[in-house]
């Protein structure tokens, strides 16, 4: 970067091919981010610099990046670190689906994998997985496709980005789920719910969820609920300056009970106000909630 120049702002796109990495950029280009798709990490600089210039400088870069770049993971952490030298500080968006979904994606547009080769669909998809599993693990914000639509996806590309001032504030994405559905795969921090008693077994409860008063001043009215939400309170305030302060603008926070209909969902929505209060942009989504 010379002295002249702006600083872009960048995101980088990249993970499981399938997952939705089309639908994101598109998003992001209605957005008014300048896109490039298929760039070899090796280009992230020179892409910055002519971004950068005075004239006609372009703000905000989304760059989409995929595995058929050669030596992907160490050109990907290469570039990363030598814009991070030039006071670029990208954001890592990592696209993420079950190999379920990912199958039947790749089956309805009838298609092969890229390192399917001569194996199975499912055998490109596990080479995949491991292939991106350190830049996954780095990454700044990790989006789970599995289930969703693309105008779903490109709704939660706007709820990210939508108003994106390039500022280093951090945005939470509280997740409320059933255990006995599965983890969140795309969750960064996971809260259990369970050491609460159940509203499910009181039966004028039972069909009610935790959005409903009723529920919620049960759940709230438990021993320990208040003082847990006091500490962990606490805890996302300490979490949240840190994230901060390493540059992490998203984070995803997954709360849990067994089937995700009542102790979850009023946690959920209890955690999401405390963070709030804190100033941090908060989305909730109750992804069981209906599924019993």
């Amino acid at each position: 970067m010379t002295n002249e120049s702006k600083i872009p702002d960048i995101v980088i796109v990249t993970g499981m091919s399938g997952a939705g990495r089309s639908t994101a950029a598109k998003s992001l280009e209605d957005l008014d981010w300048y896109v490039v798709d298929n760039l070899p990490p090796g280009l992230l600089a020179t892409m910055a610099d002519l971004g950068g210039r005075v004239k006609d400088a372009v703000p905000r870069i989304a760059v989409v990046v995929d595995v058929r770049s050669r030596a992907f993971t160490d050109d990907l952490h290469s570039s990363i670190a030598e814009l991070e030298a030039r006071g670029v500080h990208p954001r890592v968006v990592f696209l993420e689906a079950n190999d379920a979904d990912l199958v039947r994606r790749f089956e309805s547009v009838r298609r092969p994998h890229p390192l399917q080769g001569d194996g199975r669909l499912v055998d490109g998809i596990a080479r995949e997985r491991e292939l991106v599993r350190e830049v996954r693990a780095e990454a700044d914000l990790v989006i789970d496709t599995s289930g969703l639509n693309v105008h779903e996806l490109r709704n939660k590309i706007i709820g990210f980005f939508g108003n994106d001032t390039g500022e280093s504030s951090l945005r939470a994405t509280v997740v409320s789920f059933g255990y006995k559905y599965g983890l969140p795969v795309d969750a960064d921090l996971v809260v259990d719910c369970r050491f609460l008693p159940n509203p499910h077994w009181v039966p004028e409860l039972r069909p009610k969820t935790g959005r409903d008063a009723a529920v919620r001043d049960y759940v709230l009215g438990q021993r320990g609920a208040k003082e847990f939400l006091d500490a962990y309170a606490e805890v996302l305030r300490l979490l949240a300056d840190g994230y901060e302060r390493e540059g992490k603008h998203y984070v995803t926070l997954a709360v849990g009970c067994t089937g995700g209909k009542h102790r979850s969902v009023a946690m959920a929505e209890q955690i999401a106000a405390r963070l709030r209060d804190e100033g941090i942009e908060v989305q909730v989504a109750h992804r069981d909630l209906g599924r019993e």
